[in-house]
């Protein structure tokens, strides 16, 4: 006699048998969703109390106990735990949790502060704030008192399951208002369709959505990209093959029931902040350690070509917007085109090729990073001329200008300059700006440097 087979419910969520009604979204309020911005700002108030309580109760002097809590509360924003998850786990963030608050004790520890007492009271009230509060949310999301609307990009099977386990679990405080995708718009009324992948910023904003999720759309991905970039909305997306364990560390994940969702990094104020002051701080340090170089090199240029070693060129930076760059002169004033491309030698100063070989005439432009029109590290800026030509051949060119324009970049240390392909240039700065990071930025300068010796030996 065979053994018995345990009843297993083989209907998957977007279907429903004769006589059912599949339940609806539920709606956003407007007091929902307030309460859901303010538990995305509440949450480092809360390390920050537990971090405060630590610090008293321990008698650090405040000089260190402010030191020490603004280090721990800037080392958990950098690791990406000030964000509120959709899946609110404290298990997968507890590592990086406990890290991020015993790590910057080396500081109080530098000034002769006794740790011992200070490092397990405070990650254990800095775990203890977040279940607490996970807890609260996690409740108010189940209620209904802390509510966002989410929006769900792709109408495949995958899509249409992530909505509805989204209404069917409350607890993770998203209510989907509908789907996009480039199929039919219409629907069944409780998964509405909203239109095409190309809409999904104004849906965004009509909607006041919080959460995008994308679920493998019928779109290429030259529409979908552009669509989703700079959306004031969280973005998370399924990646394929999302049944097998990836390489991807589980706390770099979120998750919708079961479903694996990959965030999209977002770019704050917070980082262009960060950006400016490294700026700010290295850009009048690079200028003081090379006047000797650059007042030689333009002493140089006027001595035996009898004109300006300095001019101006209009480039564009960030948002199209139009600057003037400082560069040192290394071709005859009749051969300075803004609309050709390959430099006529013939026309080269006496000292032309080296500069440019050595990227030495870029260094005035070390004067445009403190005047605030570039970044010592960013995309290099583009004429006019050829940004509109190649925005309108090279898909996705335009996405470069989200960032400032640098001196150097990730593209130029990899070699992509002078005759080399924009497609690739392209490719380079636009990965860069996905995933940048002041760290990056250090590595990028140091390499540039390491490069401006090689050249300079050669």
């Amino acid at each position: 006699m065979p053994p018995a087979v345990p009843h297993v419910a083989t209907r998957p969520p977007a279907e429903t048998t004769a006589g059912q009604v599949r339940p609806r979204a539920p709606q956003v309020s407007a007091a929902g969703d307030r309460a859901a911005r303010w538990a995305a700002r509440l949450l480092p108030a809360v390390d920050g109390v537990a971090l405060a309580t630590a610090v008293w109760v321990a008698g650090v002097p405040p000089p260190c106990a402010a030191l020490y809590v603004g280090a721990v509360l800037a080392t958990l924003y950098g690791l990406g735990l000030h964000r509120v998850r959709i899946c609110l786990r404290l298990g997968d963030e507890l590592p990086r949790l406990v890290g991020g608050t015993l790590g910057p004790l080396l500081l109080v520890a530098l000034v002769s502060v006794p740790i011992t007492p200070l490092a397990p009271l405070a990650a254990g009230l800095v775990v203890a704030g977040r279940a607490g509060y996970y807890h609260l949310l996690r409740a108010g999301r189940r209620r209904g008192l802390v509510r966002e609307a989410a929006l769900v990009v792709g109408a495949d099977p995958v899509g249409a399951q992530v909505f509805d386990l989204l209404v069917a679990h409350p607890e993770l405080g998203l209510a989907p208002c509908g789907v996009l995708d480039n199929r039919a718009v219409g629907g069944d009324g409780a998964r509405p369709m909203l239109g095409g992948v190309a809409a999904v910023s104004d849906v965004v904003a009509r909607r006041g959505v919080r959460r995008v999720i994308v679920c493998f759309p019928d779109a290429p991905d030259g529409l979908l990209v552009p669509a989703l970039r700079g959306l004031p909305a969280d973005v998370c997306v399924v990646p394929r093959l999302h049944q097998l364990g990836q390489r991807v560390p589980l706390w770099c994940l979120d998750e919708i029931w079961g479903i694996p969702l990959m965030p999209l990094r977002r770019a704050g104020p917070a980082g262009r902040a960060v950006k400016r002051a490294t700026d700010l701080v290295l850009g009048p340090l690079l200028l003081v350690a090379l006047a000797p170089v650059l007042l030689g090199a333009a002493l140089a240029i006027r001595l035996n070509s009898r004109i300006s070693a300095i001019f101006r060129q209009e480039r564009l930076t960030e948002a199209g917007r139009r600057i003037a760059i400082l560069k040192l002169r290394t071709l005859t004033p009749a051969a300075d085109s803004d609309t050709r491309w390959s430099v006529d030698r013939s026309c080269l100063l006496r000292f032309g090729a080296v500069l440019r070989a050595t990227h030495l005439d870029e260094l005035p432009q070390l004067i445009n990073v403190i005047r605030g029109d570039m970044s010592l590290v960013g995309p290099r800026p583009e004429r006019p001329y050829f940004a509109e030509l190649f925005g309108e051949r090279i898909p996705d060119y335009d996405g470069r200008h989200r960032m400032p324009a640098g001196i150097t970049g990730w593209a130029q240390v990899h070699g992509l300059h002078g005759e080399t392909s924009i497609e690739e240039r392209i490719r380079f700065d636009n990965q860069y700006i996905e995933y940048w990071s002041p760290w990056r930025d250090l590595v990028i300068l140091a390499r540039t440097l390491a490069n401006l010796c090689c050249d300079w030996r050669k």
